[in-house]
């Protein structure tokens, strides 16, 4: 016999029929035990308790709300009615285009052929994907939606011992008394999936992806960075195409990046950096097109990186002032205000030694060699130089 203990907000729709085919054909029972209390068998997890041989909850878990919800948002047909409009309370809401109407019938007709297979309540299923109806465990208990209510894994054995289940179209009797569970946990990979796959995470690791690629193109060579950027940027793409991803979101997100992005490279006083952070924080907050919490990013996420982006904007400004109005170090303009030695001099030109190189130069008609003067402009390969006092005066 094999138990699976779940606790899940849902799941892909590929992901959970790939999970159900696997416990059609397994060759022994399969027991799926909503636990510990506090758990829950939500949208594609109600599907996989109708799937198994026997579906068994915890006191205060629960299950239901199936209605599938497809990734991404779609265009609502013209003249169609809200989900919901002219229904009294408790009627199913109306799919509001064909794709929503294909995904629900499709999805109704899939829970009651589980239903029908496990003798279960297929007119309950179908509400709970219409409706996105749940119940408690002693009401799927009462309503013939479970079998078992267990307080935990000893007494889920002892209320199977005994029970008659059928696999492969063949009738078995459960003998439990007394057996000893093996436990499978998940392996490393799996586990590093599902922390992959949280939705903060993924958003965190699209930051670092994003900003890793930044500081790469501003220091180029330092290999770092880009390194670990294009790894975290690819892996949080991944994550995202297993989420019900809101492409509205996802655009305001990549717009926010990219002009905070630009006003690193093209400094705008602000303009730019504060359009791009107010562009990024709508976008995290829409990004995960759910009703379901744990598909949701934490609100204490979207706060943590948009301070830390306000802060790097800030940086970046004060270094682009800072630039403004500090003296020019390199290139030809550097030499304005330079002091040079006359080397020789007569009628008002010569030549002058300034920075390891020798000028020629023109300015006040008399100068002694070996004087210094100081460099007030520049042209072509000529400086024009003037005493220290004058300049001063």
């Amino acid at each position: 016999m094999v138990v699976i203990r779940m606790d899940t907000p849902g799941g892909l729709d590929t992901s959970m029929r790939e999970i159900i085919r696997e416990i059609l054909a397994m060759p022994v029972p399969v027991v799926t035990y909503v636990h510990p209390s506090g758990a829950r068998a939500a949208s594609a997890g109600t599907y996989i308790l109708y799937a198994s041989h026997v579906a068994a909850m915890t006191p205060g878990t629960n299950l239901g709300a199936a209605t599938p919800i497809q990734i991404g948002t779609a265009p609502a047909e013209p003249n169609q009615p809200d989900a919901g409009e002219g229904k009294e309370d408790g009627e199913s809401a109306a799919p509001k285009n064909a794709g929503e109407r294909k995904a629900v019938n499709d999805a109704v007709a899939y829970i009651r052929s589980l239903a029908e297979m496990r003798g279960r309540n297929a007119d309950w299923g179908e509400k709970a994907v219409r409706e996105a109806a749940s119940l408690s465990a002693n009401a799927a208990l009462e309503q013939n939606v479970i079998d078992i209510v267990a307080e935990d894994v000893g007494s889920l054995l002892q209320e199977l011992d005994g029970r008659t289940v059928t696999v492969n179209g063949q009738e078995r009797q459960l003998a439990t008394a007394g057996l000893v569970l093996t436990e499978i946990e998940p392996d490393w990979l799996d586990e590093l999936l599902a922390v992959i796959t949280n939705p903060n995470v993924a958003l965190i690791l699209m930051m670092i992806g994003v900003y890793g690629l930044f500081f790469e193109f501003m220091n180029p060579g330092a290999m770092v960075p880009g390194t670990v950027g294009a790894i975290s940027l690819l892996i949080g793409l991944y994550a995202l195409a297993a989420l019900p991803v809101d492409f509205v979101g996802l655009a305001l997100i990549l717009l926010g990046l990219a002009l905070m992005v630009a006003e690193a490279f093209a400094p705008s006083f602000g303009i730019l950096g504060i359009g791009g952070l107010a562009a990024f924080v709508f976008g995290a907050a829409i990004m995960f097109d759910t009703d379901v919490p744990q598909f949701r990013i934490n609100r204490s996420i979207i706060a943590a990186v948009a301070l830390f982006s306000a802060g790097l904007l800030i940086a970046v400004a004060r270094v682009g002032i800072r630039s403004l109005r500090g003296r020019v170090e390199t290139g030809s303009e550097e030499l304005i205000g330079a002091r040079a030695q006359v080397l020789d001099w007569q009628d008002g030109a010569g030549h002058v030694f300034v920075h390891s190189e020798r000028w020629n130069a023109v300015g006040p008609t008399t100068l002694e060699k070996g004087a210094t003067v100081t460099v007030d402009s520049i042209s072509g390969l000529q400086l024009g130089v003037s005493r220290p006092e004058e300049r001063g005066t």
